[in-house]
């Protein structure tokens, strides 16, 4: 009977399942890549690359994987990534930044361009848009650092503009 193999099937199912995760391993190799490139390659010093190390073991990714990437970053070699803000207007008015990583300025933009177009928007001038938002960061802290007054009067001092 053809088509009935159980074995062919579970190879079938695997592929398809490891060019998924293949494909979300290169893109946390990507961001550990750039966030080690643009600070520091220690994750204790650098944010950014800390958190790109978290997510990435977060999908399980490999730990010689993620050093690899490390490695590459610091040594200088592989593609050159830079980072792309583009700026636009949706469906309704709605205004929309998206910030891109690539190796390609122009396949990007392209891209963007076609997909902002294909979903009723159109892309905008750089700057025609940033000035309604603004970037925010949150700090989170246990409860065991402190009282609640405490922990306000110092964010107060540091300059936060919510407390919870």
């Amino acid at each position: 009977m053809a088509g009935h193999s159980k074995w062919a099937n579970i190879q079938h199912r695997k592929g398809r399942q490891d060019a998924v995760r293949a494909k979300l391993f290169s893109k946390f190799s990507k961001e550990i890549t750039v966030a080690a490139k643009m600070g520091d390659p220690d994750p204790d010093k650098n944010p950014r690359l800390r958190l790109a190390i978290k997510e990435a073991k977060a999908q399980s990714m490999p730990k010689d994987n993620i050093e690899r990437a490390i490695k590459k970053a610091s040594g200088g070699e592989g593609e050159d990534y830079e980072e792309i803000r583009y700026e636009g207007y949706g469906p309704n008015g709605v205004a929309i930044i998206v910030e891109a990583m690539t190796d390609n300025r122009n396949r990007t933009a392209s891209n963007v361009r076609s997909t902002f177009t294909k979903n009723g928007g159109n892309l905008g001038e750089t700057g025609s848009v940033a000035f309604m938002f603004e970037r925010k960061g949150e700090i989170v802290y246990p409860a065991s650092v402190g009282d609640a007054d405490t922990v306000m009067m110092a964010a107060i001092e540091a300059g936060a503009e919510d407390v919870e």
